[in-house]
């Protein structure tokens, strides 16, 4: 989580505090003060190391000037397309918002559009019923919801909230994400769906801080603020599949291009290099698959199943009976016509080599973790 690649548009905290935040009277020492570097709450302290004892985090303006609501802004920008691979997790100190939007851009932060609501009460808040992401289905896995399930009660991970990315690959890859094949196919398939898991820039919107009470103590303002201890977005440079690695390139996150592509995202041809029109790479095996850095199979480690042989590391020649990139599924299920008599038993999903898939996937391709 270098601090180079973040743009934080934030509020600090000025005034004495006469509440210590979730128990950490060692590091605010009952106050906080942006301007004495031992009282201070500085946004770094959001993507700073975790682990340590007392934890460090920023922390906002407390909510002196209420009814005028404490709103803040928090930023996150790459300069580059990323892929998001896994949930982003947000960890307070404070209690976690009433209110709250997680936005995102595709277009460096010239346009924006919610990801995600979060509320105590979706209706009242945002004039939406509320769901949870278990709500949702392969065909409305886009749909916007908002949730209040990180926004009520107390329980053991009462400091942290979710934008679940798993779960929505889940609708495609199985519960467990064994089946990553059917994840990618729809990925490479599917614009909409590949947009929806990209982003240039992340947006955290705290409208309302925790109020745990039915009305606001307007004697005791300063016990209302938000504090961030660690936001985690993990994710991989989008470099349509012509690329292995991606660099920091005055001081900017660039990639690699191969098969004589260029631009940002690998995104167009290089000059005197248009024979035929510009496409993306794909998972999927030749002839509907297109230029891909990333290895489908090999005799090593990546072995095709069900007696499938790998050829020249982009496809697998599979038996008659069974298909997918590595043969990992049966030809009559695609049809649907598999019959308890068929004799044929339900494919390896869980192999040790499909896994493998999985981590060069979303691993080797553009190797970053923020």
């Amino acid at each position: 989580k270098p601090k180079k690649r973040l743009n934080v548009v934030w509020g600090y905290c000025l005034l004495y505090r006469t509440q210590v935040s979730m128990g950490n009277p060692y590091m605010c020492n009952n106050e906080c003060d942006a301007s004495t570097p031992e009282l201070a709450h500085p946004p770094e302290l959001m993507f700073d190391f975790e682990g340590r004892h007392p934890s460090t985090f920023w922390q906002s303006a407390t909510w002196k000037e209420y009814p005028k609501p404490l709103q803040v802004n928090i930023t996150l920008s790459w300069s580059k397309t990323i892929e998001l691979t896994d949930n982003i997790v947000i960890t307070f100190e404070s209690g976690r918002p009433d209110q709250m939007i997680l936005e995102k851009s595709l277009d460096y932060g010239r346009t924006w559009q919610p990801y995600q609501y979060y509320a105590t009460d979706c209706l009242d808040a945002f004039h939406m019923d509320p769901k949870s992401v278990k709500d949702l289905s392969q065909h409305t896995v886009l749909e916007i919801i908002c949730t209040e399930e990180y926004s009520t009660g107390y329980t053991t991970n009462s400091k942290i909230i979710h934008f679940e990315i798993k779960d929505r690959f889940a609708f495609f890859a199985g519960p467990r994400l064994r089946n990553m094949a059917s994840l990618y196919g729809q990925l490479d398939t599917t614009k909409k769906l590949r947009d929806f898991f990209t982003v240039t820039d992340l947006r955290i919107r705290l409208l309302r801080p925790a109020v745990g009470e039915i009305f606001v103590d307007e004697l005791h303002l300063a016990r209302y603020f938000y504090a961030i201890s660690d936001i985690k977005v993990r994710g991989r440079c989008k470099c349509n599949l012509h690329a292995t690695v991606c660099v920091y390139d005055n001081s900017k996150l660039t990639c690699e291009c191969e098969h004589n592509t260029t631009g940002p995202d690998c995104g167009k041809c290089k000059k005197n290099y248009q024979g035929r029109p510009w496409s993306p790479g794909s998972y999927l095996p030749i002839p509907k698959g297109t230029a891909n850095t990333s290895n489908v199979c090999d005799n090593e480690l990546l072995h095709c199943q069900n007696g499938g042989t790998c050829h020249n590391n982009v496809r697998c020649l599979c038996p008659a009976a069974y298909t997918g990139i590595l043969c990992e599924k049966l030809r009559c299920e695609e049809a649907g016509s598999c019959g308890s008599d068929s004799g044929q038993g339900a494919p390896p999903h869980g192999s040790p080599a499909l896994l493998l898939l999985l981590t060069t996937l979303l691993g080797t391709a553009s190797p970053l973790v923020f």
